[in-house]
């Protein structure tokens, strides 16, 4: 198979990573080790303000006009042509189908011109690995470990045993954690997204404000946080 655009000092080994599953763009070029050598993100925060909230049909439409120059920024960095790359991958699942749409067709027809494969890519189980990625923590964690997903749109206990193998130990029963601080912020009449803007009322709030403990004494690992919006409202 012949390589155009390739530096001829770099092998083909290096993976184009793209992730478009909800209101952030990103692309990155990772080393065969997992070593980052070149990323992009694009923040869609400004986008969404206004509605208190992300709006999936104007997700998709930023990724669309952004995937293109930021992936080709990162190569540039990187030294590398769609030549140099061992395979394309692409957030596939869970997302917002619009932005998943855009960045996995991007992916595939990417892979189809530079005829190396493509790798769809499942989001929490990349969140599961992420700690495994050089420099992201003092020292790798070996298996099994404990994580804690905490984002906008989940919330769960996994014992990580093994790259496929996940054991759900919990998740909530109701709103994400992400999702219940932009709720409980829009109550309150705080700008989106809320997580920044109720820890910086926090810091210069009255203090011990009786809150509900949801499932304090209830065996598990299981979440529940529409009891502690009910109390602020």
């Amino acid at each position: 198979m012949e390589r155009k655009g390739c530096d001829p000092g770099f092998p083909a080994t290096a993976v184009l990573g793209i992730e478009s599953s909800c209101d952030e763009t990103a692309a990155a070029i990772l080393a065969p080790d997992g070593t980052i050598l070149a990323e992009r993100v694009l923040s869609q925060i400004a986008d969404h303000a206004a509605f208190g909230g992300v709006v999936p049909e104007i997700a998709a439409r930023a990724h669309l006009l952004a995937l293109d120059a930021m992936v080709k920024d990162a190569l540039r960095e990187a030294g590398l042509g769609f030549g140099g790359l061992a395979a394309i991958a692409a957030t596939a699942g869970p997302g917002l189908i619009g932005g998943l749409l855009v960045g996995t067709g991007y992916a595939k027809g990417a892979a189809i011109a530079a005829r190396v494969p493509y790798l769809a890519i499942n989001h929490l189980e990349a969140h599961a690995l992420t700690a495994r990625l050089p420099g992201m923590a003092a020292s790798r964690p070996d298996f099994p470990y404990l994580l804690l997903l905490l984002s906008g749109g989940h919330s769960q206990c996994v014992a990580v045993e093994g790259v496929g193998r996940y054991r759900l130990l919990g998740a909530t029963l109701d709103d994400a954690v992400g999702e219940a601080f932009d709720k409980t912020a829009k109550l309150l009449g705080l700008p989106y997204p809320g997580g920044p803007a109720l820890e910086a009322c926090a810091r210069e709030g009255v203090p011990n404000i009786p809150l509900p403990r949801p499932l304090l004494h209830r065996a598990g690992c299981d979440f529940s946080f529409s009891g502690l919006k009910t109390a602020v409202a």
